[in-house]
């Protein structure tokens, strides 16, 4: 019994340890995405990263070992999750990122969890009772917080806005609909061939933007900084963070996977604070206490 025991837990050991390492990328993710954005447009920045990810995946479909499997049945599964959780998350999220500061954006993001939830209670896979009910109600207070006591000499790029806030909102909703309706999908594919296809139809459904975008562009005032950024948005947070996403899916429940974005705000607050040079106000920590207490007593409720 000791060598199974010992085998489980290691890992389970390095299953949460490819989870660290995703929430450190994804983390990281909204520092980078502030500096790309400085030399690429949103629209345009999410079509390059969804084309860039889409074809590096396509070698690593190809290479998994066994023969990838999948029907007509899972095909507007597979398409739909790559339309809202990949095309519609990222684009929202990129244009919220380039509106509203680093600590506004994670905070919002904070609140996945409660999304979760709340998508799904509606396909009746969970139950809300009181106690999550004031949980939600708690979180939303936290966000209004936010915006009730804006930060104060902010510079331009970093100064939070309402607009910025609402669409790093649809961003967390959209990842949410993503995970819920992605867990049952990853019983039945690999985090390979979900990624792929999440991946190429959000680079497919991207494209007629991307390339308006791209007619008006000048390529070569970007800077090594700025294709750098581009690459690592598109193979880190995108391509290995999906894959370890949905690795993580397949081996424990989409809640405790989600709870996992605790960790986000923080790390991603210093790093804002240490490159950015962003200033982390009484508002933002009260904010950010408030939302974090609510989406807790939802979790635990």
């Amino acid at each position: 019994m000791t060598p199974v025991r010992t085998r489980a837990e290691g890992s389970h050991a390095i299953l949460y340890a490819m989870i660290a390492v995703m929430v450190f990328l994804w983390s990281a993710n909204f520092i980078v995405g502030k500096i790309a954005l400085r030399e690429f447009p949103p629209a345009l920045l999410c079509g390059l990263r969804l084309t860039i990810a889409g074809l590096f995946m396509i070698p690593v479909y190809m290479a998994q070992a066994g023969a990838p499997t999948w029907s007509r049945r899972d095909l507007p599964l597979l398409i739909g999750l790559g339309v809202c959780g990949v095309t519609l998350n990222q684009l929202f999220f990129l244009i919220g990122l380039s509106r509203t500061s680093v600590v506004h954006s994670v905070l919002i993001i904070a609140l996945t969890p409660i999304f979760v939830l709340l998508i799904a209670a509606l396909l009746d896979q969970e139950r809300i009772t009181a106690r999550k009910l004031t949980g939600m109600l708690v979180a939303l207070g936290g966000v209004g917080i936010l915006r009730a006591l804006p930060a104060q000499d902010a510079a331009p790029s970093q100064t939070p806005t309402l607009l910025g806030d609402f669409c790093v909102l649809i961003a967390a909703v959209t990842f949410s609909a993503f995970t819920v309706f992605g867990k049952g999908v990853s019983h039945r594919h690999s985090a390979i061939t979900i990624s792929t296809f999440s991946y190429l139809s959000g680079a497919l459904a991207m494209v007629p933007l991307t390339l308006y975008e791209a007619r008006k562009f000048n390529f070569t005032a970007v800077t090594a900084l700025g294709w750098s950024t581009l690459v690592y948005m598109a193979l880190f947070p995108s391509v290995l963070c999906y894959l370890i996403y949905y690795h993580a899916l397949s081996r424990i429940s989409a809640s405790r996977v989600s709870a996992f974005s605790y960790l986000q705000p923080i790390i991603a607050t210093v790093l804002a604070a240490v490159a950015l040079r962003e200033r982390v106000t009484l508002p933002m920590v009260a904010g950010g206490a408030v939302i974090f207490s609510g989406v807790y007593l939802t979790e635990r409720g």
